[in-house]
């Protein structure tokens, strides 16, 4: 259900930019709607606008000490490359964003999805074509849930926001 509409919701997208614009208005609709939790998963957030002054704003408007941000990937390199605007937010936010490898798995394994239980959801399910869906739907969202909280557990602790050297 749109929580501001009272409708359910469930979209199609068949692009790269439609992708990215469900990404941005899904952190809008978190700072608005202020879930307790967000799941973040993807093989490296290469094509994520996780980077951009909008969604890290909404993430700074999200955020407070009672939420919590997981974010899954094979790895973590593309998003120190790609994304340092979220690289400096996460940094002010580390008691609140917990980052996990799960390295066990191939890059056609991991789900590409952004998820707040409950409120709405994000999946890209042909990351080629970039065809996917944006939606509400509490079955689903349940699943998808469940599945990513499933990965979770396999994970290992990753991407640390300091690392210390020699």
């Amino acid at each position: 259900m749109d929580p501001t509409s009272g409708t359910d919701v469930y979209r199609r997208f068949e692009s790269r930019s439609q992708f990215q614009d469900e990404l941005r208005a899904a952190f809008e609709l978190a700072a608005t709607q202020g879930p307790r939790e967000i799941w973040l998963c993807d093989v490296d957030y290469a094509d994520w606008p996780l980077g951009e002054r909008a969604v890290v704003d909404s993430l700074a408007r999200w955020a407070h000490s009672h939420r919590r941000l997981r974010v899954l990937a094979l790895h973590f390199d593309e998003i120190v490359r790609r994304h340092a605007r979220w690289v400096n937010w996460r940094r002010d936010w580390a008691h609140i964003v917990e980052c996990r490898s799960i390295e066990n798995l191939r890059p056609e394994q991991v789900p590409r999805a952004w998820l707040a239980p409950g409120l709405h959801g994000v999946r890209l399910l042909d990351d080629r074509l970039y065809r996917g869906v944006a939606e509400n739907r509490a079955a689903s969202m349940l699943r998808a849930a469940e599945a990513l909280d499933e990965l979770w557990h396999q994970g290992t602790d990753a991407f640390p926001v300091y690392t210390l050297g020699l």
